[in-house]
């Protein structure tokens, strides 16, 4: 269900996008620079409702419609997992603290790495003395 929304969601957004830069604004004239096209009232005169109009006002309402319903949906699912902080905490209990003698992270230390001390090479034995 999720798959055949999001199919649909980004082609309104497609169509939607289109529509819009294909209509031409309502001051694209070079009257509308100088007060022109009704300047009585805010946005001039509104004229019958296109096709591209009718066109943009549907896909407009397609595309809140998917939206919403993709955000439904979301978390929907997301509810029944838990989040990530839940997840984080049952990892935590379960496993075994690799070295308990390191402070835990997000502290005000700083964990530093302190390499092995080496190991000292067993003593040679003493050579025989020579006899001449």
């Amino acid at each position: 269900m999720t798959i055949i929304l999001t199919i649909i969601h980004v082609i309104v957004c497609f169509f939607l996008v289109i529509v819009v830069l294909l209509q031409s604004g309502k001051a694209a004239d070079l009257a509308g620079a100088f007060g022109g096209m009704g300047s009585q009232t805010a946005f001039g005169p509104r004229g019958s409702a296109t096709l591209l109009s009718k066109a943009t006002t549907i896909a407009a309402a397609l595309f809140m419609v998917t939206s919403l319903s993709l955000a439904i949906l979301a978390t929907r699912n997301a509810g029944a997992s838990g989040s990530v902080l839940d997840k984080g905490k049952a990892a935590g209990k379960s496993a075994p603290a690799a070295n308990p003698a390191q402070p835990k992270p997000g502290g005000n230390t700083i964990p530093i790495q302190i390499p092995p001390a080496p190991v000292p090479a067993p003593a040679a034995p003493a050579p025989a003395p020579v006899k001449k």
